[in-house]
Order: C-alpha cells, then structure tokens, then sequence
C-alpha cells in the first residue's frame, strides 16, 4: 500500500506545479489549466486525508468542488473563446483595458 507521504508529496508537487504555471505564464488556457492542476492537487490531499482518518466529509466535499470545477469550466472556456475572438490572442499582455471600445 502506498504510505501517506506518498499521496502529500504528489499532491503538494501538482499544486507547486500549478502555482509556478500560473506566475510564469502568459497564455490565458494555459494559466486556467494550471489553475485546475493546483485545484486537483487540494483535492488529492484532501481525499489522502479523508482515506487515511477514516472520514467521508472531505470525500463529499471534493466531489462537490469537481462538480462545480465543471461547471466553471465550460463557462471559463466560452469566455476564452470571447476574448480570442475579439483580440485574436490569448496572451495576457493584450488584455490591459477594460473598456469594450478599445483595440
């Protein structure tokens, strides 16, 4: 059986991951998957948890951030396709104004 270090070191290296994903990039995809990564990793260390004192309420509430991570998700990615489509770029450089009449 693998120990539950194991399971922590995974999670916190998916979450370490995510978190420099996000600092480094520029991509506005690739930032929100990194965000997603580091999503997964709190909640790989929240079932560990749950599994290893034997409890069921970190269990539901995973499945509950899942569910609501893909809900999010579709309407993320439907915003990305908005700005792509009005700026023809996804580098987050572009996105500086707020205003709709700006180029």
């Amino acid at each position: 059986m693998v120990s539950l270090t194991s399971y922590a070191f995974v999670s916190m290296m998916l979450f370490s991951i995510g978190a420099i994903g996000v600092i480094a990039r520029k991509n506005i995809f690739v930032i929100y998957m990194s965000i997603e990564m580091m999503l997964n990793g709190i909640n790989l260390f929240l079932i560990t948890f749950a599994r290893y004192h034997f409890n069921i309420d970190p269990q539901i509430i995973t499945v509950m951030v899942i569910s609501i991570a893909a809900a999010e998700a579709a309407i993320f990615l439907s915003v990305i396709i908005l700005l792509f489509r009005s700026k023809k770029s996804l580098n987050t450089d572009v996105f500086t104004s707020l205003t709709q009449g700006e180029n």
